[in-house]
């Protein structure tokens, strides 16, 4: 889904479903070890990127906030606030601090963690008027374009090919 032609608040919701539970499927069916295996250059190990998508999910309702009133003079306007990391060094140093700070948590608080944050986003998407999703936005990481279609390539996509990552597909 990169085409630019928006999506329905149904066909986004759906997407949201089913990737969550193709996800908690795959993740609680691999053997612990798996989690311990390394699967990016940068280092992490599956366990690490379950922490990154775990940590990332609550970010994806601030997509659907209203656009910020009054921009800085060369800004681009009407986009929502973007789900920025809270400190600097951008997004990498953001997603490094949110899986360090997972370091201690089981897998099964890691698999429950994203579980209750993907819950909060459907909340936040069935709440919205259908308009917000073809709004323009920007997320964290730089990402443009209409909040429907950003929201179905971090939340859907970007999480199912993790989910890939981590089985080592």
């Amino acid at each position: 889904m990169t085409s630019e032609q928006p999506i329905t608040k149904a066909e986004l919701l759906a997407g949201l479903r089913s990737s969550a539970a193709e996800a908690l499927a795959t993740l609680r069916a691999l053997p612990a070890e798996t989690f311990e295996q390394g699967r990016y250059e940068s280092g992490w190990n599956g366990r690490q990127i379950l922490a990154h998508i775990a940590s990332i999910e609550w970010t994806y309702p601030r997509l659907l906030q209203p656009p910020a009133p009054s921009p800085a003079p060369g800004a681009t306007t009407g986009t929502a606030a973007p789900a920025r990391p809270a400190q600097g060094g951008g997004v990498d140093a953001y997603n490094a601090r949110q899986v360090e700070q997972r370091a201690n948590a089981t897998l099964a608080d890691l698999l429950e963690e994203f579980e209750r944050n993907r819950e909060k986003t459907i909340t936040a998407i069935e709440t919205v008027d259908d308009s917000v999703l073809t709004r323009p936005a920007r997320t964290g990481a730089g990402a443009t374009g209409q909040v429907g279609r950003l929201l179905y390539n971090v939340a859907v996509s970007h999480v199912l090919q993790h989910t890939k990552d981590i089985a080592g597909k």
